[in-house]
């Protein structure tokens, strides 16, 4: 069974799914692609991807949020007021995407929002130092890194990504990593879902949390998930409809701690379409609110009472 979904005007208080607050794994904050996707466009070579899309993955959605705001309506603002609309305690936001509005966010709303640090495995030393920069100035919760997205690209398990595995486990936070097939048009081998198994092996404490799909390998990603405890999976950028039928088979059998959700408001979904889409998802009631805030609230280190904290 899944949460009633929710549309149109905000009912009197924001809505629980199962009578829990969410914590949503993938926030952003609408702003200038341009800016957003800089790196990414260096890699991109075909001509649609370089000058046709705002998006370097456009091609696989439809109906993507604006990403223009105007002058006089505040982001911050604006994310707290569809967050509220849809029953979001939490969003974790990259810091490092836009550091003053996501800065400001987490000064002014600590309770509603969490950082994350995208790192760049190309960058050293100087990398993991902003890293550290990050936790000690704004709390970030968690670490993030896009193996295609980095120029050159880095693998899942080559040696310049683990500096940032052991800093993550020095800090104590998990690395959320882009793994699979990659949505803009640039080679995806290195997120083979295969390389997480010797990240693991060699790095037992490190929380690390699957983003964006895994697919086409989403069998190897359950069996890898089943093997170590400490391995998570996020249902980041994917549309309810089409989170892939492995990951909620395992959810509803072996897995219920170990899949957690998350968006991709603004930058590909709305959270309108995910929350009306909740209901297409064959969870299991007693799943619904691990899923939707506890093994969030547990992998990032929230506060977790079991249900929302917002009057």
């Amino acid at each position: 069974m899944a949460p009633t979904p929710s549309s149109g005007p905000a009912p009197a208080g924001p809505p629980r799914p199962f009578g829990v607050g969410v914590i949503d794994t993938l926030v952003g904050f609408p702003q200038d692609p341009a800016t957003l996707y800089r790196q990414i466009r260096a890699s991109l070579r075909d001509k649609e991807s370089r000058e046709d899309f705002a998006m370097p993955a456009a091609y696989m959605f439809h109906d993507i949020p604006d990403s223009h705001v105007p002058d006089d309506v505040d982001p911050v603002g604006l994310v707290l007021g569809e967050m509220d609309r849809h029953g979001v305690d939490v969003a974790l936001v990259s810091v490092s995407a836009n550091p003053e509005v996501a800065g400001r966010a987490l000064s002014e709303h600590p309770e509603r929002f969490a950082g994350a640090w995208t790192c760049d495995p190309n960058t050293g030393m100087d990398g993991i130092r902003a890293l550290v920069r990050a936790h000690e100035r704004w709390g970030i919760r968690a670490a993030a890194v896009m193996p295609h997205g980095t120029l050159p690209q880095v693998a899942i398990d080559a040696p310049q990504m683990y500096p940032i595995y052991a800093k993550c486990v020095e800090l104590g936070i998990p690395v959320f990593v882009t793994v699979g097939i990659a949505g803009p048009r640039v080679p995806s081998m290195v997120q083979r879902v295969e390389l997480i198994d010797q990240v693991m092996y060699d790095f037992p404490e490190l929380v690390f949390v699957m983003r964006h799909g895994g697919e086409p390998w989403t069998e190897l990603a359950v069996k890898l998930i089943l093997k170590w405890p400490n391995l998570y999976y996020s249902t980041s950028a994917f549309a309810p409809r089409y989170y892939p039928p492995e990951i909620i088979d395992y959810a509803n059998t072996r897995g219920p701690d170990k899949v957690m959700y998350g968006g991709y408001f603004p930058m590909g979904l709305t959270l309108d379409r995910i929350t009306a889409e909740f209901a297409r998802v064959p969870l299991k009631d007693d799943v619904w609110p691990k899923f939707l805030r506890h093994n969030a609230a547990r992998v990032l280190g929230l506060p977790d009472g079991g249900s929302s904290a917002r009057p």
